[in-house]
């Protein structure tokens, strides 16, 4: 559900994908998923045209795709490898969608969570001073949504489109190309700090004041509750990470 959500936030969801994009997004998950594991050596021609039941030419483009985001390197004569994890495009969309749908990592988790409590606080002092009346109603009805969710899928759509509308209000063209980042580690965190029920309802309050000073067009204050309701995701994502470290 995460990945999905990730490109319906990001208004790709409805592109219909060629085959060379489904066997790159296959291929990619396994790699990013550690199924492939760094420096290996990926299936040759062959076997991938096999196993997927596409062409030559279909596998080409997708290893190509995944060439182009960092992820594979060609070689003649020694086949086609998986690069190290620091020559990825991390900031790709593909990329950030496909961590969301293999078991989380901890540590890149802690990373996207620290671009979060970098950007969003100044995307919700600077919604204060620029939203117009409609970038407000549709904070406020993400908000409603929030608030009326009783299934945690649904409470996670709704946070979501909340920190989407506030990011968006913001109004500033070099933030919104961080847009994939902050969706990527929301849905990271989101899916583990809100998997109780009872999270959610704590969070609800933060939330509110954000709107309430957004409303207010308090740029002080709307960054203030921002970075409040941030730390309470670190807090919460600390715990998760040292409880998954004792039960190991």
């Amino acid at each position: 559900m995460s990945e999905l959500l990730y490109y319906d936030l990001k208004d790709v969801a409805g592109v219909a994908p060629s085959l060379a994009t489904q066997v790159c997004r296959e291929l990619g998950r396994r790699i990013v998923g550690g199924l492939v594991r760094e420096g290996a050596l990926i299936d040759d021609e062959n076997k991938l045209c096999e196993r997927f039941g596409v062409s030559k030419s279909v596998v080409r483009e997708a290893v190509k795709l995944l060439v182009a985001k960092g992820l594979l390197e060609v070689r003649r004569g020694s086949g086609t490898r998986v690069r190290r994890r620091a020559s990825w495009s991390l900031l790709d969309d593909d990329v950030l969608a496909w961590h969301l749908s293999v078991e989380p990592r901890p540590g890149f988790l802690n990373q996207l969570l620290e671009v979060r409590q970098v950007f969003e606080p100044s995307a919700a002092a600077w919604a204060a001073k620029s939203a117009t009346r409609d970038q407000i109603d549709e904070i406020r009805a993400a908000q409603r949504k929030m608030e009326n969710a009783e299934e945690i899928q649904d409470y996670v759509v709704a946070d979501a489109l909340f920190h989407r509308a506030v990011l968006r209000a913001a109004n500033n063209e070099v933030l919104m190309a961080m847009e994939g980042v902050i969706f990527s580690a929301l849905l990271s965190s989101i899916r583990l700090t809100n998997a109780d029920p009872r999270d959610n309802k704590r969070s609800i309050p933060l939330h509110q004041k954000v709107l309430a000073a957004i409303e207010a067009q308090d740029a002080d204050a709307a960054e203030a509750a921002m970075k409040e309701h941030l730390e309470g995701t670190r807090e919460r994502l600390a715990q998760f990470t040292a409880d998954e470290s004792e039960g190991k």
